[in-house]
């Protein structure tokens, strides 16, 4: 029944595929780490992106979707089935996606987006000439934990120790924990680190943050940790930690705080990429794009239920306030 369920396509019937090469319309292979119903916001920013090049899911394009669940020990043979659909392009969303797709198929196109550099994963020569035949968007995220931080003495001016989750398997762990000491250093703060990969780890790794009475927490950019957004707030919410989390998503389903690039943003350019692939463009001629778009978020009933009273400095430089 699971690999039936893979090879459904959203939106229609496991049939497609097969349709659209009858019809010469062009079948999108899509890979991400996450689950279908934890990533709706995103897809729908690709389908944005598609249809600035002329291309609506249905109509004139489809999408072959797999999805992970958060096992990223599955995108080997996830990618690999794209690659036998076939597919005219595939649009592989995070590093670890990316990396597999590349390894799936050095002829295919690929449109990628990755919060580690591209470059020093291999994924392309460099980021104004590919090479290859992947091209993407790159959002350097892991260099944003020092500000997570700034950001939430500057809330909790009070603060003396703070917790960071981080993901050991993710290709952007070694630059988030090399500045621990500099981020601690700067802002007189103690920092507890926690890893977590594994549903069960993040109970764990809460567990410990409470011994160590942390006065706030800094979850990193990780696919996995987006995909268990409701068990971190949840968790978070259970023991009264103000969390800062790198994406906006996280505060639209009940966190606290975040700051980061605008991951729905990233979906859009890559939607834009594969639109202007099956247009005819090569990957090997598309820069890699590098996502500006920040984004400070903050969860007005969040802050009222955790008592805490944001500072105007704050709210001033706000992008969104969520109530």
């Amino acid at each position: 029944m699971r690999r039936r369920e893979f090879i459904t396509l959203l939106g229609g019937a496991a049939a497609w595929p097969l349709a659209a090469r009858a019809q010469q319309v062009p079948v999108i292979g899509f890979l991400a780490g996450a689950s279908a119903s934890a990533s709706k916001v995103n897809v729908d920013g690709l389908r944005r992106g598609l249809r600035q090049t002329g291309y609506v899911e249905g109509q004139n394009a489809h999408i072959a979707f797999r999805w992970a669940d958060g096992r990223f020990d599955r995108f080997s043979e996830l990618a690999a089935e794209l690659a036998n659909l076939p597919v005219a392009v595939i649009a592989a969303f995070g590093a670890p996606a990316a990396m597999a797709a590349i390894a799936a198929t050095r002829t295919i196109p690929i449109v990628f987006t990755s919060s580690a550099d591209p470059v020093q994963l291999g994924l392309v020569a460099s980021l104004n000439r590919p090479g290859g035949n992947a091209t993407g968007v790159a959002f350097l995220t892991a260099e944003l934990v020092g500000k997570h931080f700034e950001l939430l003495r500057e809330m909790l001016p009070k603060a003396a120790t703070m917790g960071l989750l981080v993901n050991p398997a993710s290709a952007n762990t070694e630059i988030q924990l090399a500045s621990v000491p500099v981020v601690a250093k700067a802002l007189g703060l103690q920092i507890v680190v926690q890893s977590a990969s594994r549903d069960r780890d993040l109970d764990a790794a809460f567990g410990t943050f409470v011994q160590q009475r942390i006065d706030a927490l800094v979850v990193a950019s990780d696919a996995f940790f987006y995909g268990q957004r409701e068990q971190l707030i949840t968790l978070a919410a259970r023991h009264a930690l103000p969390v800062m989390y790198a994406d906006r998503e996280y505060v639209a389903d009940g966190g606290l705080i975040s700051y980061g690039t605008s991951i729905t943003d990233a979906y859009r350019q890559a939607g834009v990429f594969t639109g202007r692939i099956l247009k005819g463009d090569k990957p090997a001629d598309l820069p890699v794009q590098q996502a500006i778009k920040t984004e400070l978020v903050i969860n007005l009933q969040t802050a009222k239920a955790l008592g805490i009273d944001m500072p105007l400095s704050l709210l001033l430089r706000v992008t969104e306030t969520i109530e």
